[in-house]
């Protein structure tokens, strides 16, 4: 009787557990967002890594029109600095050669109309060197379309002499205090032996060390580093081997992207998944960090030259409104320790594969072929709202801002990892997935200066500045025609709504605002 009586006691507590633990899950759920701000309790400078660099395909892409409109439209409304691209020194762009008795022959022309290009409209190179010359290459394997070539260089000296040269004309052409604020990156993911560099590492390092020593020998203050790997990878390896070798490097610069599975598929034909793991991409830069930090060189500074949530330009993420909330987050995440985070692109002028021939394919671009603003940019751009001032907030995904013309801004957002399991990207973000609702979000602000604002309300998500679900109601054509074109560039980042308010003296200014999965909500106040 007493065993029939502790089972029924035994029962009733974890009947009654379960019920409760399942009834605050529903409370939870059901619990409003609140985001709740003080004007006077200032965290400090924003730091806006976010928009330090941007990535690019290949310098020769850098020489047509509608790639050079792109970038200018993207650095108006982004706010980015730096741009690194690759195939600077590819045959394509006519740098190097050699007379009938082996000496070399150095040609800029085609770089200078680049570079001009990119600081006539306020940005500077993040310099990639790579890849080989074919005069200067050792072998003949080669990358991509445009056959970017990936072996050592058979003489290490007349590489050095190329590195030497080239920063001696962009010395003279641009000025040292111009060139001293550059960054000189040797390679690309050299730790990619089937992809990108055929050598091994001490290959690479030995590639390195003779860069680092052209570059040097120009001027002392211009900023070297590498190993530019792909997956975060040679960290440690690299620091200890400059410090072991009195080797100079002034930066650390890594990759990653946030799918499981490899790294080279530019088409995309292996399937990519988007990884679960709440600290993808970000995890690797904070790790990394704490790889210098506990280095022989402590006070290095990190940039992540390439990051993305996939690394295919094959991958419907990108096109996807899913993709403005993924940014945002790792970026919240990431925090301060890097110096950069260079979204890898901010075009889908991309030719890895070739010449890409549908509207929407997976690309690697803030932006499409023909312009047309994916919700990626929108992220960009509306950070680059932000002022300069943040706010104290504990809310883990939004920012809270103010300028020094009293004007506030509160950019928040709901990322929800969506992918079913056992289904890849490629089959699943091409589909018109609907967002489902996640209740409300109040924004308190207090402490506000009293006067008249123009509430402007921006957001991006399913069917708001989400020009890929209207490509998809447009039928997926394989071209666009331009009556197409314009229909789909008219969602252009304009403010969604605009109320006229007025705060009392003392007043909390209280919103409420509705959000679904993956919406992105920038609200800014402008002071009258």
């Amino acid at each position: 009787m007493k065993r029939k009586y502790l089972l029924l006691v035994l029962a009733s507590l974890l009947f009654g557990n379960v019920f409760a633990q399942s009834n605050s899950r529903e409370k939870a759920a059901k619990a409003e967002r609140i985001i709740s701000v003080d004007l006077k309790k200032e965290k400090g400078p924003l730091n806006t890594s976010f928009k330090a660099c941007v990535g690019a395909g290949r310098a020769n892409e850098g020489l047509r029109a509608d790639w050079q409109q792109q970038l200018a439209i993207a650095r108006k409304e982004c706010g980015f600095k730096y741009i690194r691209m690759h195939g600077l020194l590819t045959d394509d762009m006519a740098v190097y050669s050699e007379d009938n008795k082996g000496n070399p022959l150095y040609n800029y022309q085609y770089v200078d109309a680049l570079y001009d290009y990119i600081i006539s409209i306020g940005m500077k190179p993040f310099v990639e060197l790579g890849f080989m010359p074919g005069a200067l290459a050792s072998g003949s394997k080669t990358i991509f379309w445009w056959r970017g070539n990936v072996t050592p260089p058979k003489d290490y000296d007349k590489w050095e002499g190329l590195i030497r040269n080239l920063t001696q004309h962009f010395t003279a052409r641009y000025g040292t205090d111009e060139v001293k604020t550059w960054y000189f990156e040797v390679w690309n993911e050299p730790n990619l032996k089937d992809g990108f560099w055929t050598g091994s590492q001490a290959d690479y390092f030995k590639l390195y060390q003779y860069s680092a020593r052209a570059i040097k020998s120009v001027n002392p203050a211009y900023k070297v580093g590498g190993p530019a790997t792909a997956g975060a990878a040679w960290v440690p390896e690299m620091i200890a081997f400059c410090k072991n070798n009195s080797v100079p490097i002034d930066f650390v610069s890594t990759h990653s992207y946030g799918v499981k599975q490899g790294f080279l598929d530019e088409h995309g034909w292996a399937g990519t998944v988007l990884d679960k793991n709440e600290w993808s991409v970000s995890g690797d830069v904070l790790n990394s960090r704490k790889q210098i930090q506990s280095s022989a060189i402590p006070g290095l500074e990190l940039h992540y030259t390439e990051w993305s949530s996939s690394y295919t330009p094959a991958d419907p993420l990108h096109d996807s409104y899913h993709e403005a909330a993924y940014i945002l987050k790792k970026l919240k995440q990431v925090g301060t320790e890097a110096n950069s985070m260079s979204y890898w692109t901010f075009t889908d002028i991309f030719e890895e594969s070739g010449p890409r021939f549908t509207p929407f394919h997976g690309g690697f671009g803030l932006m499409n072929i023909e312009g047309i603003k994916k919700p990626a940019f929108f992220a960009y751009s509306f950070l680059n709202k932000l002022g300069e001032t943040e706010l104290a907030n504990r809310d883990s995904s939004s920012w809270a801002c103010k300028n020094h013309k009293g004007n506030v801004q509160v950019l928040l957002w709901d990322y929800t990892y969506t992918l079913p399991d056992s289904v890849n990207n490629q089959a699943y973000y091409i589909k018109d997935l609907p967002a489902k609702t996640k209740g409300k979000v109040k924004v308190n602000l207090s402490h506000m200066p009293a006067g008249k604002y123009t509430m402007e309300i921006y957001k991006v998500g399913y069917r708001v500045n989400d020009a890929y679900t209207g490509y998809v109601d447009m039928g997926r054509p394989g071209q666009l025609n331009l009556q197409q074109v314009k229909k789909l560039k008219e969602q252009n980042g304009a403010p969604v709504e605009i109320r006229q308010i007025e705060i009392k003296p003392g007043a909390v200014l209280s919103s409420d605002f509705d959000i679904r999965e993956n919406d992105v909500i920038l609200i800014n106040l402008v002071k009258h």
